[in-house]
């Protein structure tokens, strides 16, 4: 199987266009909030729904190439983000247990663990990291560490009171509705930095939730950017999340 398939189909699991939606713009900014309000106020703005259904496209830029595929998306939260390819070509699904997906171009499945996708972005990930990057949440919770804020250029900057040994966190909060703009994880002793930046955020039905959203990975000298953005999105609808492996496909190990 290509390697560019297999990234194609492990970044789609990561991450308005319809009456109900609208783009967010910057309100009245806030700059004297305290650091434990200010993470509360985060807090609040956790997106809450049962289940989301949307067109995702994505951008994915490697070694000068580029590739752009719109996809079904579809998530039931907490439990399942699937995708699903024009007439069911290449379909994936992902829960807090395993990874797995099928390519009917080239008869290959996978199922196995979120390894491959942390190596890819530099990072340990799980289910609940990735479906938090798809929807403009913390990747790690704010409460359950110590952590400091200031302002810098018209943003909150949020960090651990002690970063960890092995890698620094960051975390960008608008100052007027409260998202994250930009988390960022650097490991400088292996030069790698993962870097997730929510360029727009649009509303539907009461929930803010990203619009047009930029990864970029860095791993020494290599550089991977993937851009999403959802479209048509819709919620707290009644979803399938049909998948089944075709019987006679080969297994792949990532």
């Amino acid at each position: 199987m290509h390697r560019p398939t297999i990234i194609f189909m492990l970044v789609t699991l990561l991450m308005v266009s319809c009456k109900s939606s609208k783009t967010i713009h910057t309100g009245e900014a806030n700059y004297n909030l305290s650091t434990r309000q200010l993470i509360n106020e985060n807090a609040k703005q956790a997106v809450r729904f049962k289940t989301l259904q949307a067109k995702l496209k994505i951008s994915y830029f490697q070694d000068q190439k580029e590739q752009t595929h719109v996809v079904s998306f579809r998530a039931k939260k907490d439990e399942v983000l699937w995708i699903s390819a024009t007439f069911s070509v290449i379909r994936a699904k992902a829960t807090p247990e395993k990874v797995s997906f099928y390519n009917k171009l080239d008869n290959t499945y996978f199922e196995g663990d979120y390894n491959y996708l942390s190596d890819l972005l530099g990072t340990e990930l799980d289910f609940k990291k990735v479906q938090n990057l798809l929807f403009g949440e913390a990747l790690f919770n704010l409460k359950s560490d110590a952590y400091k804020s200031s302002v810098d250029n018209g943003v909150y900057v949020v960090q651990p009171k002690k970063q960890r040994e092995l890698f620094e966190i960051f975390f960008l909060l608008d100052p007027s509705y409260f998202k994250v703009k930009s988390q960022q994880i650097s490991q400088p002793k292996t030069f790698r930095h993962l870097q997730i930046d929510y360029l727009a955020y649009q509303e539907v039905k009461g929930q803010t939730l990203p619009e047009h959203t930029k990864i970029i990975a860095v791993d020494a000298n290599a550089e991977t950017i993937i851009k999403l953005e959802f479209k048509n999105v819709s919620l707290n609808e009644d979803l399938r999340f049909p998948f089944k492996i075709p019987s006679g496909f080969k297994e792949i190990k990532l």
